[in-house]
């Protein structure tokens, strides 16, 4: 890591931070132990998403590996997953770059009363543990974070037992490249209003924002990793937004769905 990448991310730490807390993602108290079941507030449609994934996750993967499971939740933020798999009897540590108390791990402290979980401050491609020292490492709604995606699966994959699983939760996936590139360049030409300020540290590192079948697969193919897609029963106004898309000739919205791979 360069001097001038380690500078953009501790500008980007910083700023993701506050931006967060104008998002009004700084949940507290028995609202961030509600995740990801917020019934109320201006973020209850996006979280009604995301517990899709997350029961979708729970239901076919983690619950048929039996247990208990050392499982690292890999971009962890506040390390809400983290907390319910605790809670389900296995043995967790959140791992963020962020430890600040907006949503990061510095945010984690109602959840680690109620739940026994490890916190780590760390990049997802650069991790401070043994080798094969995990039943199962999950990207929660992170992977689109990657600056390079071949290198932090690699990562993952160092980490997983063999006969181990990957997972990747909540991180959008397009169909086509174009419609991914198409979704960066709006998200670049509305940065100012967006994000103000705080722009050219948000948008400064090279990270992939999103992913297609065939960027995983080009990524995966030397650690032997094969993907398999469990498509998730969303919201109907979710399922709705392609053809709503087609109808406004508009670009084709990405889609979570949960991801998985077993370690060779």
């Amino acid at each position: 890591m360069t001097a001038a990448f380690s500078e953009a991310l501790e500008r980007f730490r910083s700023d993701y931070g506050a931006h967060r807390a104008g998002e009004g993602r700084g949940h507290g108290g028995a609202e961030v132990l509600s995740l990801p079941y917020l019934a109320s507030g201006p973020l209850a449609r996006q979280w009604a998403v995301r517990a899709r994934t997350f029961d979708t996750f729970i239901r076919t993967v983690v619950r048929p590996a039996g247990g208990p499971l050392d499982i690292f939740d890999l971009g962890a933020g506040n390390g809400w997953l983290s907390y319910r798999l605790a809670i389900e009897g296995h043995c967790c540590t959140a791992i963020d770059i962020r430890d600040d108390s907006i949503d990061g791990l510095g945010a984690a402290g109602p959840l680690r009363d109620q739940a026994d979980f490890d916190c780590l401050v760390a990049a997802f491609e650069d991790v401070p543990l043994p080798d094969r020292s995990a039943d199962l490492a999950v990207f929660n709604a992170a992977l689109h974070y990657a600056t390079d995606l071949g290198a932090t699966l690699a990562e993952a994959a160092r980490l997983v037992r063999p006969g181990g699983t990957i997972a990747i939760l909540d991180s959008p996936f397009y169909a086509r490249e174009t419609d991914g590139g198409a979704m960066v360049t709006e998200k670049h030409a509305a940065a100012a209003l967006r994000f103000g300020d705080r722009a050219g540290n948000l948008l400064g590192l090279p990270f992939i924002e999103f992913l297609t079948v065939e960027r995983l697969a080009h990524a995966s193919a030397p650690l032997g990793l094969v993907w398999h897609r469990t498509p998730v029963r969303y919201p109907l106004w979710y399922e709705m937004r392609p053809f709503e898309a087609w109808v406004r000739r508009r670009r084709a919205p990405s889609r979570f769905d949960l991801w998985t791979a077993r370690r060779p």
